[in-house]
């Protein structure tokens, strides 16, 4: 049975638990779960990271621990009871561990290991505190440490900044707003601003000296040296040396170590060094032998420096290796390290190249106990401390030091009857007062321990040493009286066994006489000579001889002239000594009574170290001479009292105020002493007006504080000795004293007046008072002090006296001082601290200090309860309440919209003080109660004042809420504000209502109060949803959700509005709508049914709601257009596409209306309207910039174009669609792009408005800078012709302006354009049909079909991989058939991608002679609407031994919404096509497609343009090695056989042309022999002549004996040099008199029919079926080259083309740089062309009906022209052509005769008329439109070139295209224009004569124009800009009737174009009918009408 837990309800799982049994909960390792029932060792509960699912576990898994149980039952909140630290810091790194994890998948390497590390410390600090064994101390630092460290992970991680006090977390409901920002503030600055540290330490570590002379032992000296002032700055560290030249102790690391301690900031500057003295010791030479001697001297060895500043960079402790320097000479030893630092280098020199000093330096800063707490190792390790010189630059009291240094400085000597100078070393001993040896007091330095003697280093052979050399005498305090130090004199002789010969010594004693210490300075000795020790055995001999020369007598001149001197420097450094005889005397004041006065006087002159050395015991004379003398001396004492206590403000002896706080509570024993002090400090304050000098005045009140205290102190000791006596008197002598200050006080001075000086002075030490005041008056006494006082002072304010400053500084002090805390005193302080505050904070004065003074006074305003304290804590918040909160926020109004100053420090200062007074206001209002806000608003006497409050206080709520207002990780802070914001808010919209509704309806008012709504529910640190599970948890339960809150709010004031909520109708849609877009569904269930509310109440007002929709819409792209597409706003994307769905109440209340229609109709646009903007974001968030991006942006253009009509939105879409094309490089597209804003505009001087980037200008300017714009862009996309277009409007427009010199310009740019497409390479793309099946697609691609236009060099498998990468989730399908309908309903992404061919739309300019490669190739590739992919299968049963019997090949062909290029890279498949091909048009398409490769090769090969003759080489052998090998072989077999000719009655025509093609290209091979053997290079001889044996096999093996007659008949000239026939001849003859046009002839399923070279490699068992039909490779790439289809990738299945069929020769090999040169383009080198691209062509003007009559003249006049009335046959007219192997120019009369019967080759077979054949067709097919008959045109039936005019000459030769033509079959030997004329298809009445049509075709002419029309407009092709689509004359009944366009939009209003600058056509492109072309309207209204 379950039972409820009562003590088990908290803890943490140990293990994972997988939660396999029923109603288990899974649990990981770590969790917290809150345990609710426990049954038989189960445990019912919930983990706390997922509250609402509850489930069952093992007992076993958990480890309970004890917890705090709030609200106990069913909605009990569990806390444990833990410290804070434990808890927070659990919590803090289960939140670190998700976002770690994270950081190992964005691959953030650093941080990740950072945090890695600082988790594991943190682990570990953890389980300390959780053992509980550590000490306090140790405890605390523990903490500090992983606070430190929770700080820092939380702010790399940009979490929020907790506030803390003492480690702990805070909370912030337990103390006011103003605490809690100073808390948050005081983090935050510790965070940014690490205080620097004033005192700094050298670490000094001595390794070794490095030198290759080494051998004997050394002592080396470090030591700080100025260089500035060339003195020592510290003593000297000492390390002895062993001859190794490493530390002689190194167990003892202190004699290896030091720190120099106590280095002010100024010593650490560049001109201060680290200077090493290194000694050796040993013989006097350093090179001589070794003798019996075993004496040992000291002797300079070398010198190192470095600068401490080259440490300052240096944050570890870095390891450096020290050059060392010898003297030139030895006498400059003192000096040495000056010259060094001073680069003297004639003095000094390396001692040795090898020499050099390792030693480690590090700089330490902070105080030295935070040394000891830091580096804790380096201290329990050893290291021993070298002192400054002096003290450091701040005293600290207890200090305890007693050094005394002397500097042996130098010394005269003779030379004692020696020939040469002597070798001089000093002795030195300390003895003491018997003339005793001191023991250990002679230190050479720190780290070695002192000795008793001192031994000089020894210069050699020199009279006048000059040694330099410091030691040091720690003597105690208590010795240096009668103690003397002894220096003696010794030669050191090199000979005579090396003994030391004393000559004399000199003494200096170390205390005078009356106490003072030997003074600091340099001291000349006197030399008493001694030749034997034991003359100084005894010292009493020898103290009676004077010592220094300063010291002697006047008379004694016989010392006075001796030569030998001996200098020395000494320098005491004590805390308890004194070299200063005034102070002496002035302690010894009872000793000499007399000197008292002069004592006195002195005082203020003695030097302020002296005097706090001796502090209690000056201030025990100073109160003794008082106590005595109280009359004579009073006011001198008090001088000097007043001089000691403001010595002790300087910031050097700062620190002393607790010893004199000390001294006045323990030993200050003047009971009688506060009678004087006040009698003098009234005798002060009543002279100050009269006085004519403030100064010592002011000293005296500066000095306030300590003298209270003094005279509080002895009144106390006073009234304890004498049982409280003489109380009434002192109270009167306060009273008086008080009197005297209100009086001074009250004066009013000018500004510059001494007096307002000395007021001020008073004023800034007063507060310091009233705590010694508190110590005998009562509160309320001292309170009334305070506020008499303060009341005192002048009331009249100027804002330029310094006084006002005082003022405010003194009031902050009160303040915050004891006396205001307690409720009594501020009662009575209130009144008058508010009433200045007031007045300073309405002139915006010192505002610094107001917010000081306010937060301090209302961090005190705790938040009451029920206690006795209510009413009190209640009237002061009213107090405050009235004087201050209308003025606090105009306050903060204010300074938020003051202009920022320049300076950073005055922007933070304002930032600062912004902070402190929201956070005053916030405390206030939270401290508000009902009663508060009834009195607040019964206090508004008028409507009037009430709305500007109200005004205010939402304006300053807005300020409140700006992202600005507190630093981004303040998370804390902006919840309190919030929380404080929503509650006022309550108590006013009661206001609103009563107030400001019906009749007083206020609309200001109630649009502040919603907008105010709006941005509280849409900040960010509302969003629950982004955060983490524990935060979100906290602030609910700690806040709820406050936007829900907030939310009903804004429903109820909503619903009271009645009928004023027009007012706020369109205004408040977008704010609302901004609501919804809030992922919460409570809030959206209460916001969403105003939108229906506003929709009814637009409705009754206006009949309609348009205006919603359009702010509905508008602001629905504004707020994605506010970056809300990040991330965290997905969850908040995918729930506004069912914004209406998932609330049936407002669709339901809709259906009820009589609107519903429009309604509905409105909900289902702007869901639309999200679909692609959810789209959009979703894009936009890639890094990169992709297809997908600008498809979804195209998606969205066309969106507001078509269904919204949104011109404005619609251009912004332009120019983001544009931006991204340029950032991918796609400049053809962007230039398309950018073309759609240009044809909106007109050539018109009509003013546009400054929008986006274009400045103010005229539309014509805006125009012309687009057009310039759009040519550029073309340019750098190599599309030039379309760039021409531009050019030439543009120069029309200058030309009609006269601006000649840019017509010049314009012209010169069209001219270079020209150049660039007849000498710059183009590549031609690849094109891509790509499938996007699955739900899981964004929705502009869902279970859609595309094709993509590739990029330059881009393969099918590049392609692939780049979609593949776009779309990481999607699955490449591997078949090309069309899926099923379960792919397109899966949840999931499939990707089907193979290559198509493209469809150019005209033949005109591809198929004629003489035009360029270059040109050509533009319009293979551009304006596609049309592609076409082949599959070849087996129909039927497969014969093995010839599968072209059953190979029939599947033929899809797709047609798209807008021709590529255009404004994206790729469009959407609108219809789709397939057929099937039967073998025989198989067959007949491959040998065309072959025949019409030969004759180009032919060609290209007689007119030179061909620089290698090995691609005719290789197509040759290739067709004729095929052949021969049984390529036609394999056709004849198949149809030409009698079954099949039986079987296929209808194949008869086809069969006849298959026969006709293979004779024709017997034709052609024989005469690209011809033209072989004229250019074969000789050594390719052999294989010519092989080819010619194996083309009379080729011919035998077709039958051909000899060519029929009438092929012989007439040679053709090749106008080009190539074997193009063009002829229209009656008779079937292939050969045309004009011989220059080449009309393609097409199978009925091929348009047209070309090589397309597929960049995949098919794999299928078709592909060896068909390589078995050629012996050779190459033979089957050559016979069964049918349509080159390209193929699907590589992933394609096995029932795939093969690459013979489907011609997969490798794309690349169309211009690929890096290929060999016989591949490198496609015109030369395939077999046949890889692309055969007729595209539509940029047209010029049309023609006038005189122009039109020209070609008649200069053409063939003997041409025969076709009657549509005739029949066939009839039409027939033989005549003959011929051409030639040699190139002649074209013949322009109308007979050949010429020509006729010069056969220099064989003629070509003659191809009779044929009809075309019926293809199967699977799906509906639209007939590709055909040209019509010379005649029946309007316009010249061709497509020139954009630089090409409309000449008469060309007409001729405009291919006439057979009625094949419609069914896709180009015919390149029909042409005769009567046999031309009998297959085509009649006009007019006469259908009869139509060409071969599908049987089973479903679609027709008028639906291919209906789609085709139906796209959408221009201009996505620069050709249809101006012109329509080049008109193709089509039969009557492929004619396409007028299209049904989709609802344009109205025309602009202002103007038409001009009839100069868009011409149109006679007819439009897609008719034959000739109907003049309409133009469209203008594709939108111009609602904007300044873009």
């Amino acid at each position: 049975m379950w039972i409820p837990t009562e003590h088990e309800k908290y803890g943490v799982v140990l293990a994972s638990f997988r939660g396999t049994v029923q109603h288990g909960l899974p649990l990981e390792i770590g969790d917290t779960v809150q345990l609710l029932e426990k049954c038989e060792g189960w445990y019912r509960g919930f983990v706390h990271k997922n509250p609402n699912a509850k489930g069952i576990f093992p007992c076993t898994y958990i480890h309970l621990k004890n917890a705090h149980i709030k609200n106990k039952g069913q909605f009990e909140t569990v806390i444990p009871t833990e410290d804070s630290v434990i808890t927070e810091m659990t919590s803090t790194l289960r939140d670190w561990g998700a976002m770690w994890k994270r950081l190992y998948v964005k691959n953030d390497g650093d941080l990740f290991h950072r945090l890695w590390h600082v988790m594991n410390e943190i682990l570990d600090l953890r389980r300390q505190v959780l053992v509980g064994h550590l000490t306090n101390d140790r405890m605390k630092d523990v903490k500090q440490h992983i606070t430190a460290r929770l700080d820092w992970g939380n702010e790399q991680l940009s979490l929020d900044l907790v506030p803390r006090r003492e480690f702990s977390m805070v909370d912030p409901d337990e103390i006011s707003v103003t605490e809690l920002f100073k808390l948050m503030e005081h983090r935050h600055r510790k965070k940014e601003t690490p205080v620097p540290a004033s005192t700094h330490h050298l670490f000094v570590h001595m390794k070794s000296l490095m030198s290759s002379n080494l051998g004997e032992e050394l002592e080396v000296f470090f030591h700080i040296y100025d260089g500035r002032e060339n003195r020592p700055l510290s003593e000297r560290f000492f390390v002895r040396l062993n001859k190794n030249g490493v530390p002689k102790s190194p167990e003892k690391t202190e004699r290896q170590c030091t720190l120099f301690v106590d280095l002010g900031s100024s010593d650490l500057r560049k001109d201060v060094y680290i200077v090493v003295h290194i000694m050796r010791i040993g013989r006097m030479g350093a090179g001589e032998k070794k003798n019996l001697c075993s004496i040992q001297y000291r002797r300079p060895f070398g010198c190192a420096v470095i600068s401490i500043a080259d440490l300052l960079t240096a944050d570890s402790k870095d390891d450096h290796l020290l050059k060392v320097y010898a003297c030139t000479t030895e006498s400059e030893w003192y000096q040495i390290h000056e010259n060094i630092i001073r680069k003297v280098n004639s003095r000094y020199n390396l001692s040795g190249s090898n020499t050099g000093l390792a030693v480690s330096l590090q700089l330490l800063h902070g105080d030295i106990e935070q040394l000891r707490r830091e580096y804790m190792v380096l201290f329990t390790r050893g290291v021993s401390i070298t002192k400054k010189l002096g003290f450091s630059d701040i005293i600290m009291p207890g200090e305890m030091r007693n050094d005394l240094y002397m500097t042996l400085e130098k010394g005269e000597f003779e030379k004692g009857g020696k020939s040469v100078a002597r070798n001089v070393e000093i002795t030195v001993y300390v003895l003491d007062i018997e003339g005793q040896v001191m023991k250990s007091y002679v230190a050479a330095g720190s780290g070695e321990p002192g000795g008793d003697v001192y031994h000089s280093f020894v210069l050699y052979h020199n009279n006048s040493p000059r040694w330099a050399e410091q030691i040091k005498l720690p003597i105690p305090v208590d010795m240096f009286r009668g103690s003397h130090v002894r220096f003696e004199f010794r030669h050191c002789s090199t000979k005579d066994k090396g003994e030391k010969k004393l000559f004399g010594y000199s003494f200096v004693h170390l205390m005078q006489e009356d106490g003072r210490t030997l003074p600091d300075g340099t001291h000349e000795l006197i030399i008493h000579k001694c030749e034997e020790n034991a003359n100084l055995q005894d010292s009493s001999c020898y103290l009676k001889l004077p010592f220094s020369k300063a010291n002697l007598p006047g008379n004694n001149q016989a010392v006075k002239g001796t030569k030998e001197c001996f200098w020395i420097t000494s320098f005491l450094c004590s805390t308890k000594l004194t070299q200063n005889g005034d102070m002496l005397d002035l302690l010894k004041w009872r000793a000499h009574p007399e000197r008292i006065n002069d004592s006195l006087l002195k005082l203020k002159e003695i030097d302020g170290s002296e005097i706090v050395k001796f502090l209690q015991d000056t201030l025990d004379t100073l109160f003794g001479i008082l106590d005595e003398s109280s009359q004579r001396y009073g006011l001198k004492v008090f001088d000097c009292l007043v001089h000691i206590i403001n010595l002790l403000q300087d910031s050097k002896f700062h620190h002393f105020k607790p010893v004199m706080d000390t001294y006045i509570e323990s030993h200050f024993a003047g009971a009688l002493s506060y009678r004087d002090l006040i009698k003098v400090l009234k005798w002060y304050v009543d002279r100050i007006i009269d006085a004519e000098h403030q100064d010592h005045i002011q000293q005296v009140l500066n000095a306030t504080e300590y003298i209270f205290k003094y005279i509080i102190q002895s009144r106390r000791l006073f009234a304890l000795a004498t049982g409280g006596q003489s109380e009434e008197e002192f109270r009167c002598c306060v009273h008086e004293l008080f009197m005297s200050i209100r009086f001074f006080l009250s004066q009013e001075n000018k500004i510059t007046s001494p007096i307002t000086q000395t007021q001020a002075v008073f004023l800034r030490t007063f507060p310091a008072v009233y705590g010694e005041l508190l110590k005998i008056f009562t509160v309320r006494e001292v309170a009334g002090f305070v506020r008499e006082t303060l009341g005192s002072l002048p009331a009249t304010a100027r804002a330029e006296c310094p006084l006002e400053a005082v003022k405010l500084h003194c009031i902050a002090k009160t303040v915050e001082s004891q006396l205001y805390t307690n409720t009594e005193s501020r009662c009575i302080l209130l009144p008058v601290v508010l009433r200045l505050l007031q007045a300073h904070m309405q002139e915006q004065r010192d505002l610094v200090m107001c917010a000081r003074i306010l937060t301090s006074m209302l961090s005190l305003v705790r938040k009451y309860d029920s206690t006795a304290t209510e009413p009190v804590v209640s009237e002061e918040v009213d107090l405050i309440v009235d004087s201050l909160l209308v003025v606090l926020m105009r306050t903060i109004l204010e300074i938020t919209n003051r202009p920022q100053a320049a300076g950073t420090n005055m922007r933070l200062q304002f930032q600062d003080i912004t902070g402190e007074f929201v956070a005053c206001l916030l405390a206030l209002l939270r401290q508000m109660s009902d009663k508060h806000y009834q009195q607040l608003l019964q206090a508004f006497t008028s409507k009037d004042d009430l709305r500007d409050f109200l005004l205010q206080i939402f304006t300053v709520f807005r300020i409140l809420i700006r992202p600005e207002m507190f630093l981004k990780d303040w998370t804390v802070m902006r919840l309190v504000t919030n929380n404080v914001i929503i509650t006022t808010v309550l108590y006013l919209s009661d206001a609103l209502r009563k107030n400001f509704l019906n009749d007083k309806f206020d609309y200001k008012v109630w649009d502040s109060y919603f907008y105010l709504s709006v941005i509280f529910i849409n900040q960010p640190c509302l969003q629950l949803e982004s955060f983490s599970p524990s935060k979100k948890k906290r602030v609910l339960e700690k806040y709820g959700d406050m936007r829900v809150m907030m939310g009903c709010e804004i429903f109820s004031m909503w619903q009271n509005l009645g009928e004023h909520k027009l007012n706020f109708i369109p205004a408040m849609i977008g704010p609302f709508l901004e609501v919804t877009l809030v992922p919460q569904p409570d809030l959206r269930n209460v916001m969403i049914p105003i939108f229906h509310d506003m929709m009814d109440w637009e409705q009754r007002r206006s009949g309609n709601f348009k205006q919603v929709e359009a702010k509905l819409i508008d602001k629905l792209d504004g707020l994605m257009s506010e970056g809300k597409g990040d991330e965290t706003y997905r969850e908040l994307f995918n729930s506004i596409i069912p914004l209406f769905g998932p609330y049936p109440s407002l669709l339901k209340k809709i259906e009820r209306e009589t609107w519903r229609e429009s309604g509905v109709s409105l909900i289902a646009t702007v869901t639309r309207l999200m679909e692609r903007l959810l789209d959009y974001r979703d894009c936009v968030k890639l890094g990169e910039v992709d297809g997908k991006k600008i498809g979804c942006t195209v998606s969205l253009l066309n969106f507001y174009k078509t269904e919204l009509n949104k011109e404005e939105m619609y251009i912004r879409y332009i120019h983001k669609l544009y931006e991204l094309h340029l950032k991918a490089q796609n400049y053809t597209e962007a230039s398309y792009t950018l073309l759609l804003y240009d044809e909106l505009l007109e050539w018109s001087e009509r003013p546009l408005r400054e929008f986006l980037n274009y400045p103010m200008q005229s539309e014509w300017q805006r125009k012309e800078y687009l057009h310039l714009t759009i040519v550029q862009n073309f340019d750098r996309g190599k599309c030039w012709e379309n760039g021409i277009i531009l050019c030439r409007e543009l120069a029309d427009q200058y030309e009609s302006y006269y601006d000649y010199r840019n017509l010049s310009k314009m012209r010169m740019m069209e001219a270079s354009l020209y150049e660039k497409i007849m000498d710059q390479q183009r590549l031609e793309p690849e094109f891509f049909r790509v499938g996007f099946y699955g739900k899981k697609f964004p929705f502009f691609l869902r279970n859609k079909e595309f094709v993509c236009r590739g990029h330059d060099y881009e393969r099918l498998e590049a392609f692939q991989q780049r979609m593949l990468n776009e779309f990481p989730h999607a699955i490449a399908m591997q078949h090309v058939n069309q899926p099923d309908q379960t792919i397109y309903q899966a949840e999931a992404q499939y990707l089907q991608i193979y290559a198509v061919s493209p469809i150019p739309e005209s033949q005109d300019v591809l198929q004629r002679d003489g035009v360029a490669d270059n040109i050509k190739s533009f319009y293979k590739v551009n304006h596609i609407w049309r592609f076409r992919y082949d599959r070849p299968f087996h129909k039927g049963t497969k014969d093995k031994e010839n599968e072209f019997k059953s190979l029939w090949v599947e033929r899809t062909s797709l047609t798209l919404v807008q021709s590529l290029p255009g404004i994206s890279r790729w469009f959407e498949v609108e219809k789709r096509e397939l057929v099937e091909v039967s073998p025989l048009e198989n067959a007949i398409e491959v040998i065309e497609n072959k025949n019409l490769q030969l004759r180009m090769l032919i060609a290209q090969c007689q007119s030179r343009q061909m620089q290698n003759i090995n691609p005719l080489t290789m197509c040759l052998n290739g067709v004729i090695d095929a052949a021969v090998n049984g390529g036609l072989a394999r056709y004849q077999e198949a149809f030409f056989v009698k079954d099949y000719i039986v079987n296929h009655p209808e194949d008869g025509e086809k069969i006849g042309r298959l026969r006709e093609l293979m004779f024709e290209q017997a034709h052609i091979l024989e005469y690209g022999l011809a033209v072989h053997e004229k250019f074969v290079p000789q050594d390719m001889r052999p294989l010519h002549k092989k080819l010619v044996d194996q083309f009379h096999v080729m011919k035998s093996s077709l039958g051909i004996q000899e060519f029929p007659a009438y092929v012989r008949a007439s040679p053709v000239h090749f106008t080009n040099g190539s074997p193009r026939s063009s002829c229209r001849n009656s008779v079937p003859n292939i050969i045309s008199p004009d011989g220059a046009r080449v009309v393609a002839r097409r199978s009925p399923l091929t348009y047209p029919a070309v090589n397309r070279y597929s960049s995949s490699s098919l794999s299928s068992q078709a592909s060896n079926e068909v390589s078995n039909i050629t012996g050779q490779s190459e033979s089957s790439d050559e016979v069964f080259n049918m349509q080159p289809s390209p193929s699907t990738s590589s992933l394609s299945s096995n029932h795939s083309a093969s690459p013979n069929v489907t011609s997969s020769a490798p794309s690349s090999t169309r211009g690929s740089p890096q290929l060999q040169d016989k591949h490198k383009h496609s015109r030369e080198n395939s077999c046949l062309s890889s692309r055969e691209r007729p595209v539509s062509a940029i047209y010029p003007n049309p023609l006038d009906p005189a122009q039109r009559a020209t070609p008649h003249q200069t053409g063939d006049t003997t041409l025969p022209r076709s009657d549509p009335n005739l029949s066939a046959p009839d039409k027939v007219r033989p005549t003959f052509s011929s051409w030639s192997l040699d190139s002649v120019k074209e013949v322009n009369n109308t007979q050949f005769s010429d020509t006729v019967g010069k056969l220099l080759c064989p003629p070509v077979p003659p191809r009779p008329p044929y009809p075309g054949s019926s293809a199967k067709t699977i799906r509906s097919q639209s007939p590709v439109p055909t040209s019509r008959s010379p005649q029946k045109s309007s316009l010249p039936p061709f497509t020139p070139s954009p630089t090409e005019c409309q000449s008469a000459g060309l007409v001729s030769n405009s291919p006439v295209l057979s009625g094949s033509y419609s069914s896709g079959i180009s015919s390149m030997s029909r042409c005769s224009v009567s046999e031309a004329s009998g297959t085509e298809a009649t006009t007019g009445d006469h259908p009869a004569h139509q060409g071969p049509t599908m049987p089973n075709s479903v679609s027709s002419g008028s639906d291919e124009l209906i789609r085709r029309e139906n796209k959408t407009p221009p201009p996505y092709s620069v050709y249809e800009r101006t012109n329509p689509r080049r008109p193709v004359p089509l039969p009557h009944s492929l004619s396409i009737p007028p299209s049904v366009d989709p609802p344009a939009l109205p025309p602009k209003p202002h103007q038409q174009r001009t009839s100069s600058m868009k011409l149109v056509p006679a007819s439009d492109p897609r008719r034959a009918d000739g109907v003049p072309h309409v133009p469209r309207p203008r594709p939108l209204p111009r609602k904007v009408s300044q873009l």
